[in-house]
């Protein structure tokens, strides 16, 4: 009963977010071309002989879009290439304007399925999970926490996929009983840098966050594995960029890969011990996994395996560079977007969201890696965000309200915002870090008392990033 009632206050608790009117203006997403996208520096350069081919390579695999009886997309997915998620503004970004799962249904990609009723065709791009396994009458049993991935699309009726027939998620059910959360895809830029960023480096800058007055603290998840800090995914579950690409092509595509060598079935279908019909396995009919690497290949780029090929690719993306704000047809000044940035880090946004959370390690892989400060405006550290924003999914060791701090760089080009893309509004955003529970609500109501000219100083400052 607790639980429901705690689900039913995030609910009214967003109905009345998107209901007041600010005086103060978000000045939107930034058109202007800041250059995002591009390779870093010495890959650009070429300094590590191939590097730019790797990164030229990856950047095309990453747009291909993928079927049965190629790399062996299904039994369930999200989408069918990696850019259709990580688009905006550019190749590796986060969801674009014009959500591409919207026409995905009833279409030769997956012609026996219905549109999710929460896809929209100019809404956030995102992922479903169930917090909770049903009860027999479709209830939320919140004595069986779920959290796992609910594929949107299946390949049922596809003239690549055989036989294999099986059917979409209970997402009408979920959403009757407010059982479903959503997310949104994470940006690449930078990824690299933050990759490489040496446990040491972000224990003491998290020593140094813990001397402050807003009542924050933070925690890290750690990869289960060898214990080091984890710091990709909206509560930093995953290890490593290669981690992070292999469990998308996995649970987003349904394809199998070096890292994730069996086909998936629902958390459901594993729950009641029955997996994945037997036609509804090798697809592609080549065997497992159904990603791997091409020997015979005419150049070491072409014989990496997809994953490695992503990775590499993420890896070695630029940061986004900061730009320009225009704010109703005029450009803010500069006075304004630095009076704004003290003020971001006066109130205590600062405290989670650091400017500069240190410096890499030497790298291996290309000069721009390596003694590279890391301007993220991140501590990747997972906090507590209260009850508005628990979506009731532990992963790793980040419980249900807690998230990854996330970065901001690039936030002035970013549409859809929050892990859920909620909002597009950076004040309905701002609002959202406090409720019961939020490491954020004091700084948040530092925020809510200052001056209308201040607060937009901030909105200015968070959208040149």
């Amino acid at each position: 009963m607790l639980k429901e009632s705690k689900i039913v206050a995030v609910v009214l608790a967003l109905l009345l977010i998107a209901g007041v009117p600010f005086a103060q203006t978000d000045p939107g997403v930034q058109s202007d071309n800041r250059g995002t996208g591009a390779a870093l520096p010495t890959v650009l350069s070429n300094d590590n002989p191939g590097i730019l081919t790797f990164f030229q390579d990856g950047q095309a695999r990453f747009q291909e879009v993928e079927d049965v009886s190629g790399e062996g997309l299904g039994p369930r997915f999200n989408s069918v290439s990696c850019s259709s998620c990580h688009a905006q503004p550019a190749i590796g970004g986060s969801g674009a304007a014009v959500n591409p799962q919207f026409p995905i249904a009833g279409s030769s990609t997956a012609p026996k399925d219905t549109t999710p009723y929460f896809l929209k065709a100019n809404g956030p791009t995102v992922e479903a999970r169930f917090p909770f396994f049903f009860n027999s009458n479709g209830t939320p049993n919140f004595n069986a926490p779920n959290g796992g991935v609910e594929d949107l699309f299946t390949v049922s009726g596809r003239s690549d996929a055989g036989s294999c027939s099986v059917p979409q998620p209970s997402f009408s059910t979920a959403g009757r009983y407010n059982n479903i959360i959503f997310r949104i895809p994470t940006p690449t830029f930078g990824a690299g840098l933050i990759e490489n960023l040496d446990d040491s480096t972000l224990l003491n800058n998290q020593a140094s966050n813990l001397h402050n007055n807003f009542g924050i603290s933070g925690t890290f998840n750690h990869n289960g594995n060898d214990g080091t800090i984890s710091r990709f995914g909206w509560k930093a579950q995953n290890k490593s960029l290669h981690i992070f690409t292999g469990e998308a092509y996995n649970v987003e595509m349904g394809i199998t890969n070096l890292l994730f060598t069996q086909d998936r079935p629902l958390p459901g279908e594993d729950q009641q011990q029955t997996g994945l019909p037997s036609n509804c396995l090798n697809l592609n009919g080549k065997g497992y996994p159904e990603d791997a690497s091409h020997p015979a290949a005419s150049s070491p780029s072409e014989a990496l395996d997809d994953t490695s090929a992503f990775a590499n690719f993420m890896r070695t993306l630029a940061p986004p560079p900061p730009g320009t704000v225009v704010l109703n047809g005029q450009q803010v000044s500069q006075q304004d977007i630095s009076q704004g940035a003290a003020l971001f880090k006066s109130v205590g946004c600062a405290t989670c969201h650091n400017a500069m959370v240190g410096t890499t390690q030497p790298s291996n892989i290309t000069g721009s890696l390596g003694n590279a400060q890391v301007n993220a405006y991140s501590d990747f550290e997972i906090h507590h965000m209260g009850s508005t924003l628990n979506d009731n999914v532990s992963q790793g060791g980040a419980g249900g309200d807690q998230f990854r701090t996330a970065p901001l760089w690039g936030l002035g080009q970013r549409i859809f915002l929050m892990h859920d893309g909620r909002t597009t509004d950076l004040n309905s955003a701002i609002q959202a870090h406090a409720s019961r529970g939020s490491e954020a609500s004091t700084v948040q109501n530092n925020f809510r008392v200052l001056s209308t000219q201040q607060k937009q100083q901030i909105l200015d400052f968070l959208r040149s990033l």
